[in-house]
């Protein structure tokens, strides 16, 4: 179990020692390699210590990694763009964002596929702009206008990753409660049940609700995240929500736990189909 800034290292290292590894090579012979003491590669595959992008791209050569994808998402995990310089734009909000929600958004902006269970509020991917507002107003006491019209613009920015090529692909799950509470008033939740139709209708958007009849179930224990990447499944993560922090798991018995898990809410829940009727048929009693 790790907290946001901690993740990405330990991922980025056990990613890199893997293709050491698959390279044929020890650490001795790697630091070699790259004009390093061993210690260092012992340091970065241990995620004990930071490393710069320039360092991955030398790894990355001394293990002849050909695959672009991987390359560029290693690269990225190490803190560097990625071709296009769509990442990082979050480092404008760095002092207004704590770090495990910057880790947070760097993760979503890499992954090629997001799962989500959500038992009170809609996906922040799902978001219209007056509903974000008011959930983070409320999530967030004494926020100043000027703060909150920043975080709402940055929950905004984040929907991004929806209209990139290729697209996030985001699977949700959706408690009964997420339509039926009303926030921001009846107006706001009108156009956020409106928008969520919209979304249901997008290739790369997978919606399901979990209605109120279907009765306890294995998500009543709270929503999660779990984070996937095309490139590799060593990558995947999971991450819960607490009121001050998030927390990373990314063991691989917790990963299959919560796959289990998201799956099993999937069977339980109304068809995409029947669950974008629902959506329209609360929308239009709303």
């Amino acid at each position: 179990m790790q907290h946001g800034p901690a993740v990405r290292r330990r991922k980025l290292g056990a990613e890199l020692r893997a293709l050491r590894t698959s390279a044929g090579l020890t650490s001795g012979e790697a630091a070699r390699l790259a004009g390093w003491h061993q210690s260092k590669v012992s340091r970065i595959e241990t995620g004990t210590s930071g490393v710069k992008p320039a360092d991955v791209r030398i790894l990355l050569d001394a293990y002849a990694v050909a695959d672009t994808q991987l390359r560029e998402l290693l690269m990225v995990l190490a803190g560097s763009e990625d071709s296009g310089g769509r990442h990082h734009w979050w480092h404008a909000y760095r002092g207004v964002l704590p770090p495990t929600y910057r880790d947070f958004i760097s993760l979503e902006s890499q992954a090629g596929a997001m799962r989500t269970l959500e038992t009170t509020v809609v996906p922040g991917l799902l978001q219209t702009p007056e509903y974000a507002r008011a959930v983070t107003k409320a999530a967030v006491e004494g926020l100043s206008e000027d703060r909150l019209d920043t975080l709402v613009e940055v929950r905004l920015a984040r929907q991004d990753v929806l209209r990139a090529d290729p697209p996030l692909e985001l699977s949700a799950v959706l408690d009964e409660a997420v339509l039926r509470r009303e926030v921001g008033g009846p107006g706001v939740m009108a156009r956020q049940l409106e928008r969520l139709v919209e979304a249901a209708r997008l290739p790369q958007v997978r919606l399901q609700v979990l209605p109120f009849a279907a009765g306890a179930h294995i998500g009543v224990t709270g929503p999660f995240v779990i984070f996937s990447f095309s490139s590799t499944s060593d990558l995947d993560v999971v991450v819960l929500d607490h009121l001050t922090s998030s927390l990373y798991l990314e063991r691989k018995e917790d990963l299959q736990a919560y796959t289990e898990a998201f799956n099993a809410l999937q069977a339980h829940a109304l068809s995409p189909e029947d669950s974008l009727d629902f959506i329209a048929g609360t929308a239009a009693g709303a």
